[in-house]
């Protein structure tokens, strides 16, 4: 069996694995559920139900883990987390009070 590198969507640390990933495994890293749809391949923000998969059923909440079965582990790099402190920073000075 071969192996591949899983990226959690919430501490962006990877993970060496050797099989599919189950219902209830969790990062080793932050202790998140691991077959979440923000783990997905398929998952994106501004889709219908946030999903490129048009058969998946709508899953509420995106980071729990959950039943479905289109679900595909995402593979490769994630993009950097915005930086949250510079842009509030703009706009605190931007919208400041005199």
């Amino acid at each position: 069996m071969s192996k591949w590198e899983f990226s959690c969507w919430s501490c962006r640390q990877t993970t060496e694995m050797e099989d599919k990933v189950l219902r209830g495994e969790e990062c080793p890293h932050c202790h998140t559920d691991m077959h979440s749809c923000k783990n997905c391949q398929y998952y994106d923000p501004g889709a219908h139900n946030d999903c490129k998969e048009t058969i998946a059923e709508y899953v509420p909440d995106k980071e729990r883990s959950n039943f479905c079965g289109m679900f595909k582990a995402f593979e490769g790099e994630r993009e950097a987390l915005p930086d949250i402190s510079s842009a509030k920073a703009k706009l605190d000075a931007l919208f400041k009070k005199k």
